[in-house]
């Protein structure tokens, strides 16, 4: 049994179909026709893009016509488009009489290399992205013909060293099983479109090229990022058992998409999901979202490479709302800074990025970016129910200066006679000890509160999350995480205003329990987990909740709470 990274749920049985490894060779002989080679580039980039634009409306198709997943593809497109990337491989050519090949090599490893020393895993996974086009570019000057995978035998897996986008787009997806890679993790490509298309991956499994023949059978689970090579007939029983189960469980979640949010004794919630774009907003509603709990709106500044503008976001913001059909779309401010760079704002690189220029902080010094995103959601505000979220509040002066550019810009759209929602709801992310001890305060000035538990169990306990030495203290069933957490509730009622929770404890099925006896409002989860976090809800009642969270207030560590939890929420199953 080999490990890996799984990405994407569920269990495929089939035969492995290996994926040769790139095998580009580059020449870097003199060129003495220049002007020829320059040619020769813009031919090939001129069948790249068309070859790009079949790939997105294939891609597209095989998504039920959402273009969400297809944005990699478009980002190539965009890149091979560029202005200065093109100079910069024309100028190779020209000065350093490089041939074309060699000319896009140099400067496509120019950006890797830029990419790949980024913080933000997502950054980094754009290095994949680019690779690929940088690869598919060459192969076409070279005339080198891609493996047709547009139809494949029932049952397959594909084993490759990286899924690269343009793989996965001419794929024959409805006979493909499982995916494994030697590269590759959450948020890459091929575990985004892998998960839309419901098929097992584990990725980063090392060395699965090579032990691995055309043919051999293969087990894939996508849950515990486990692959079985040539398994015994006992292990692929086993896993067929486990298959059916898997595929069970799928079909009876699928049951709760339409039902109410509600505990066992009736007790109604609201269940959001969080997103990162508007087309997500319609996969949350498909889920059975009650409306949206958390738009990461630093997506649309990180998937370009320059600053989106006023109508770009407006538009974004606009269509989001729209597929909401008036359930509520809660916009987070930008919040960049952190493990979120973006490169053309020039950020400096800090010794503590998560203690430092970045969300609210940032916003309210670059007035300029953040007043043209207020706008923005303000606009978009007449064609939905939307709410403000400003996040990394440590004080009630960032709340005050927020409400005072927000007042600033309603007087400038009314002059000009732009519609907007005159009462629109301003809240606040309570994911910093200084917010969660002031939360008594900040609920007098916010309209609502969201609980973010990743950063506020990250600095609750003075632990980096990302750093493997310390990680095993981060847990939000720490007994301090799950004080405070009570008492943000319990400030918000007292001056009542709502309370949601949008980070991943809201989805957590042992913490469910314990947010229910705490009268948590909304809970906000990836838009995957919406049917599974309904059902979760639905198994308890109010009175057995509040005897658990009774139990876990008592405890003084970690260790207690969460093997009280595992053992009494495992003796109900």
């Amino acid at each position: 049994m080999l490990r890996g990274i799984g990405t994407s749920k569920g269990i495929g049985i089939g035969k492995a179909l290996v994926l040769p490894k790139e095998n580009i060779v580059i020449s870097n002989k003199t060129i003495e026709d220049v002007d020829g080679e320059i040619q020769r580039f813009q031919d090939a980039t001129d069948c790249f893009i068309k070859e790009t634009e079949k790939l997105i409306e294939n891609l597209i198709n095989k998504l039920n016509g959402n273009d969400r997943n297809a944005a990699v593809l478009k980002n190539q497109l965009y890149l091979v488009k560029d202005v200065e990337l093109i100079k910069g491989i024309e100028s190779s050519i020209r000065d350093k009489k490089l041939n074309g090949e060699a000319a896009v090599d140099e400067t496509c490893n120019g950006l890797i290399s830029m990419f790949a020393g980024m913080d933000s895993e997502a950054m980094r996974q754009r290095v994949a992205d680019i690779e690929d086009m940088k690869n598919r570019l060459i192969r076409i000057m070279q005339g080198i013909t891609d493996i047709d995978l547009t139809r494949l035998p029932d049952n397959t897996i594909i084993i490759a060293e990286e899924i690269h986008p343009s793989v996965t787009a001419s794929m024959d997806t409805e006979h493909v099983v499982g995916i494994i890679s030697e590269r590759g993790g959450e948020t890459s490509h091929a575990s985004i479109l892998a998960r839309a298309l419901e098929i097992p991956a584990v990725l980063s499994v090392k060395d699965i090229c090579s032990l691995v023949n055309n043919g051999d059978e293969i087990i894939v689970d996508g849950a515990y990022g486990e692959v079985f090579v040539s398994p015994i007939e006992r292990t692929i029983r086993i896993y067929e058992k486990k298959k059916a189960q898997y595929e069970e469980s799928v079909r009876e979640l699928k049951e709760f998409i339409n039902k109410q949010t509600e505990s066992a004794d009736g007790h109604r919630y609201m269940l959001a999901a969080n997103i990162g774009n508007a087309e997500e907003a319609a996969k949350a509603v498909a889920n059975g979202a009650e409306g949206v709990g958390l738009f990461r709106t630093e997506f649309l500044f990180m998937n370009g490479n320059s600053m989106p503008t006023e109508q770009q976001q407006f538009e974004e913001y606009k269509k989001a709302a729209v597929l909401l059909k008036g359930k509520p779309l809660t916009i987070r401010t930008l919040d960049i800074g952190g493990d979120k760079d973006i490169p053309y704002m020039g950020l400096t690189k800090e010794t503590n990025p998560f203690l430092g220029y970045r969300a609210i902080r940032f916003c309210l010094d670059r007035v300029d970016i953040f007043t043209t995103q207020l706008k923005a959601i303000l606009r978009a505000s007449a064609y939905g129910n939307i709410r403000i979220l400003i996040p990394m509040v440590t004080s009630l002066s960032e709340i005050l200066a927020v409400k005072r550019l927000v007042k600033g810009i309603c007087k400038s759209l009314d002059k000009d006679d732009i519609k907007y929602d005159k009462d629109i709801k301003i809240g606040v992310m309570i994911e910093t000890p200084a917010a969660a001890v002031m939360a008594d305060v900040l609920a007098g000035e916010a309209d609502f509160f969201s609980i973010g538990t990743n950063d506020l169990t990250q600095y609750m306990l003075a632990v980096d999350r990302g750093n493997e030495n310390v990680a095993y203290l981060y847990s939000v069933f720490n007994p301090a995480v799950l004080r405070v957490i009570k008492n943000i509730i319990d400030c918000a009622h007292e001056k009542s205003i709502e309370v949601g929770m949008c980070g991943e404890a809201a989805g957590n099925e042992y913490m469910i329990p314990l947010l229910i006896a705490m009268g948590l409002d909304e809970f906000s989860v990836t838009y995957s987990k919406v049917p599974e976090t309904r059902k979760n809800i639905a198994s308890w009642t109010i009175k057995e909740s509040l005897s658990i969270l009774d139990t876990v207030l008592g405890f003084s560590e970690e260790k207690e709470v969460s093997n009280y939890l595992n053992d009494y929420i495992m003796g109900r199953h």
